[in-house]
């Protein structure tokens, strides 16, 4: 981080189909206070809200460390850089105004990113890739998503939506995704996906399961390095990171197979470097990002 901003303290949002975590991140990416809360699977966007409206609330008023930024990590598509967010994992939120929302609630200035590539700025900045300028890095979780850093940038795209590994398509004909898509890599290899294939949570699931759900996530991982010219994919999400080494065993299997061309070969696949931590950093990275304190990943 550079500039006049780079002691600041960010009030750090992250929102996931599962679960809602908000606290205070300092500067040099430790966290000094949080609160969590499920996800509400029923109710309106506006009960949803409200839910994050207290998370606020509560860490605010749990400390007298006054953040002067606050960042975002969401789940999307969205538009206008969060302007309105359609979570394919939250069916509450369809053109949700997230970002005036927020806004109007903490008073603060605010920046929203999708969720995955808040992480890729975190593991830049803090975690599995420092030092690094080009990587994938990725969230297996209740669903798949992915941020890609290029010559030391975060890719953006027109909307904010670069980086949706998660809508690569693994299995031709396979199952019919929340996108509308079949086949697609969350559509096979999410935690929703899992549950519902399996008709159990993921923390439950077989060898079988693991090493399939690492293989996909090998197949997709090799697919963005085939095209990008990328060395190394960092992994986290519960998912991910809950399988641990059989599913790497088995993502690294499958991209010795699929990644065979000579800047791809020696694609590295490693967990993210920030654990449970990272989304909540991440969070706090775009908000800094927004800023102009962190210039680059890396």
């Amino acid at each position: 981080m550079t500039g006049s901003d780079s002691s600041a303290t960010a009030l750090a949002i992250d929102i996931g189909g599962t679960k809602l975590d908000v606290g205070l991140v300092a500067a040099d990416g430790s966290v000094i206070i949080r609160h969590r809360a499920s996800t509400p699977v029923n109710g309106s966007g506006d009960e949803l809200f409200g839910v994050i409206a207290d998370l606020v609330g509560t860490v605010l008023s749990s400390t007298d460390v006054s953040p002067t930024v606050c960042g975002v990590g969401t789940g999307g598509p969205m538009t206008g850089q969060g302007l309105s967010v359609s979570p394919v994992n939250i069916p509450a939120w369809r053109e949700f105004p997230l970002l005036t929302r927020v806004e109007e609630l903490t008073g603060l200035p605010t920046f929203v990113d999708n969720d995955a590539k808040a992480l890729a700025i975190a593991e830049g900045r803090f975690g599995a890739a420092v030092g690094v300028d080009n990587y994938l890095a990725m969230v297996v979780s209740t669903g798949v998503g992915g941020g890609i850093v290029l010559d030391g940038r975060l890719l953006n795209g027109a909307d904010g939506n670069a980086g949706h590994v998660g809508h690569i398509c693994v299995e031709p004909d396979g199952r019919l995704c929340g996108c509308g898509a079949r086949g697609c890599l969350e559509a096979e290899a999410s935690g929703t996906a899992i549950a519902t294939i399996t008709g159990r949570p993921a923390k439950d699931a077989s060898a079988e399961v693991i090493e399939r759900t690492g293989m996909l996530v090998g197949r997709a991982v090799a697919s963005v390095a085939n095209l990008l010219d990328l060395r190394l994919a960092v992994v986290a999400g519960s998912v991910a990171l809950g399988f641990g080494a059989p599913f790497f065993a088995a993502a690294r299997a499958e991209i010795t197979e699929r990644a065979r061309l000579d800047h791809s070969r020696n694609l590295e696949i490693c967990a993210g470097g920030l654990g449970s931590d990272g989304p909540l950093i991440g969070a706090a990275c775009v908000g800094w990002a927004g800023l102009g304190s962190v210039v680059s990943p890396a």
